[in-house]
C-alpha cells in the first residue's frame, strides 16, 4: 500500500515537472518570437525614417527649379508632417490594429505625395539633369524597395509569433502572461498594379484610370 502511494506521488511529480518544462519552453518560445517581431518593427521604422529624412533635401532641391508647382511641395510637406503626428513606439510592435492602420494610412499618403512630386519633376529637364536630384531620386527608390522588404519581413515575423500564441499549449499561457496577437501590415489596394500617369493636352499630370 505504501509502495503504491509512493509510486502515485512519483508519477504526479514527474507529470508536474513535465508540465513545468513544457510551460517554460512555451513561454521562452513566445518571448523569443515577440522579440523578433519587435526587431522587425524597428527595421520598418528605420526605413520609413530614412525616407522622411530624405524628403527635406528633395523639397529644397526641386523648389529651386523655376516655376515649380508650389501646391506639389505643400502637399508633400503636409503629408510628411502628418506622418510625424502618428506616435508609435519605434522599439515595440503595436498591439492595436487601429493604431497600425493609422500609421499605414499616413505613410501611404506620404508615398502618394512623393510619387506625384517625382512625376511632376519629369516636366523639368534642367532639374532632372542635376546630380543632386538624380542622387536623391535613386536614394528614394532604394528606400521604397527597402520599405517593401522590411514590411514583408515584419508580417512574416508576426505570422510566426501569432501562430505560436494561438497554438496549444502556448495558448493556455499567452493570456496569463500578457502575450497578445499582433496586427499585420495590410496589402495596399491596387499594389499589384503600378500607377500609370498620362499628360492631358493642357500639360497637367493625372493618374490614368
Amino acid at each position: 500500500m505504501k509502495a503504491g502511494l509512493m509510486l502515485v506521488v512519483l508519477v504526479l511529480v514527474v507529470m508536474l515537472i513535465a508540465v513545468g518544462l513544457v510551460g517554460v519552453g512555451g513561454y521562452n518560445s513566445m518571448v523569443s518570437k515577440a522579440q523578433v517581431v519587435d526587431q522587425s518593427w524597428a527595421q520598418v521604422q528605420n526605413v520609413y525614417q530614412r525616407r522622411a529624412d530624405l524628403i527635406p533635401n528633395l523639397v529644397a532641391t526641386v523648389s529651386g527649379a523655376a516655376n515649380f508647382e508650389k501646391s506639389t511641395l505643400t502637399e508633400i510637406t503636409t503629408a510628411r508632417a502628418s506622418v510625424g503626428q502618428v506616435k508609435l513606439d519605434p522599439n515595440a510592435a503595436p498591439n492595436d490594429p487601429a493604431k497600425l492602420a493609422e500609421f499605414q494610412k499616413a505613410q501611404q499618403q506620404l508615398s502618394g505625395a512623393l510619387s506625384r512630386l517625382l512625376v511632376v519633376a519629369e516636366r523639368y529637364p534642367d532639374l532632372k539633369a542635376t546630380a543632386n536630384f538624380r542622387d536623391l531620386q535613386a536614394q528614394l527608390e532604394g528606400t521604397e524597395n527597402r520599405i517593401t522588404v522590411e514590411r514583408q519581413k515584419f508580417n512574416e515575423a508576426v505570422m510566426t509569433y501569432n501562430t505560436s500564441v494561438k497554438t496549444f499549449p502556448n495558448v493556455m499561457l499567452a493570456g496569463m502572461f500578457g502575450f497578445q496577437t499582433k496586427p499585420y501590415f495590410a496589402a495596399e489596394a491596387g499594389a499589384e498594379k503600378p500607377p500609370r500617369v498620362q499628360f492631358d493636352f493642357g500639360g497637367k499630370v493625372s493618374p490614368e484610370k
